[in-house]
């Protein structure tokens, strides 16, 4: 399963950014591997409409589910038309994230 992961950097063990939006990274995370890809936000400086921009960019790596803080609802819609899985008041690590989220 691909997992999108908000972070303050590129690395697992950067703090998961609570903003979805105008986070600085996406952690495309592999469940199976824990196999990586950071991916910068170009959502994140936008003046407007930074939440759907950036649910696009995680569809486009084909993320199955989004670990974050907090997601407005303009973004919520646009995960939603894309099924991705939203998982929110999430906290601490990528790394500390992504294996809370498989171990349920």
């Amino acid at each position: 399963m691909r997992i999108a992961v908000t972070a303050t950097g590129g690395s697992m063990s950067a703090q998961v950014a609570q903003n979805f939006g105008r986070c600085e990274y996406f952690l495309i995370v592999d469940s199976d591997t824990m196999k990586f890809e950071p991916v910068q936000n170009p959502a994140a400086a936008m003046v407007g409409g930074a939440g759907p921009a950036a649910a696009k960019t995680v569809s486009d790596r084909k993320a199955e589910v989004l670990l974050t803080g907090i997601v407005g609802p303009n973004a919520q819609s646009v995960l939603a038309q894309y099924n991705i899985k939203v998982i929110t008041g999430v906290s601490g690590t990528v790394k500390e994230a992504v294996e809370k989220y498989k171990n349920g």
